[in-house]
């Protein structure tokens, strides 16, 4: 999620109380190790956001040395590496910028894609500013565009990966739950926090179908950041960040390391 888009949601923040999206790796092919080279894909949560460390050349796409595809680059050292993913990216914007590291040789791609499309920064939005029931209707509009559009739009980033990298291992990795729940807890109230947690789990659902239709490899992160959701004592996930707006609702650098890393390595 692009900074300027996600700051958008969170800069709305700034006239609210501070706050504080199970399943194993489904194996796409056999759990042999990757040859070739590794393109990185996808949005803020495969760049990086909310990790710190970016990269100067990557601008506004907000790379980080602590993502994980860059710690995953780092020790595995495959023949060539492309980090490609970007903050705000959508599927049309993957389409359009991303793809052009693909080739033949790409031995492991990975993506997370489709909490922008699905309107993650509008939900939040509303959440936060507006009543339950209003809450609760945005998260029912997003899970109508997760049901009659971003179908079509993953498909059609998966085929355009397919064709550029036919041989790679595909993982796409999903989003995480970003709330505990059932204890007391500043800023949402539990109905809207409980609605959050299941929208991210109806876009996750809807996006390990779509990739495991491709014969990609799903990569789940909801188990690995149980325990580590925002308002649990030890939160991979940034709440509001005052010092730094565009990092809010981003995983952390241990969040990078210990929710995703281990998922793309099992899945890898």
């Amino acid at each position: 999620m692009r900074r300027s888009r996600l700051t958008g949601f969170v800069t709305s923040l700034l006239l609210a109380a501070g706050l504080s999206l199970t399943g194993a790796v489904t194996a796409q092919a056999s759990s042999a190790a990757v040859t070739g080279g590794y393109v990185a894909l996808g949005d803020s949560y495969s760049s990086g956001v909310g990790s710190g460390s970016y990269i100067s050349s990557s601008g506004s796409c907000d790379r980080s040395t602590k993502a994980y595809p860059y710690l995953w680059n780092a020790a595995h050292s495959p023949s060539s590496f492309a980090f490609n993913a970007c903050s705000g990216a959508k599927t049309d914007d993957v389409l359009a910028n991303q793809l052009g590291s693909l080739n033949s040789s790409t031995g492991l791609v990975s993506i997370s894609i489709g909490g922008n499309d699905a309107g993650f920064a509008d939900v939040m939005t509303t959440c936060v500013t507006s009543s339950d029931s209003t809450c609760l209707a945005k998260i029912n509009t997003a899970r109508a565009y997760v049901d009659s559009t971003l179908p079509g739009k993953l498909d059609a980033v998966y085929n355009a990966i397919s064709a550029k990298a036919p041989t790679a291992r595909v993982v796409v990795i999903g989003y995480p739950r970003f709330y505990k729940l059932g204890q007391t807890c500043l800023g949402l109230s539990e109905t809207k926090r409980s609605a959050i947690n299941d929208a991210a789990d109806y876009l996750d659902n809807a996006v390990q179908k779509r990739a495991l239709d491709h014969n990609f490899v799903f990569g789940d992160v909801r188990t690995t950041f149980t325990g580590h959701e925002i308002c649990s004592s030890s939160s991979w996930l940034h709440s509001v960040n005052w010092l730094d707006i565009g990092e809010s609702y981003h995983p952390t650098a241990a969040g990078q390391s210990g929710g995703y890393l281990p998922v793309l390595t099992n899945a890898a």
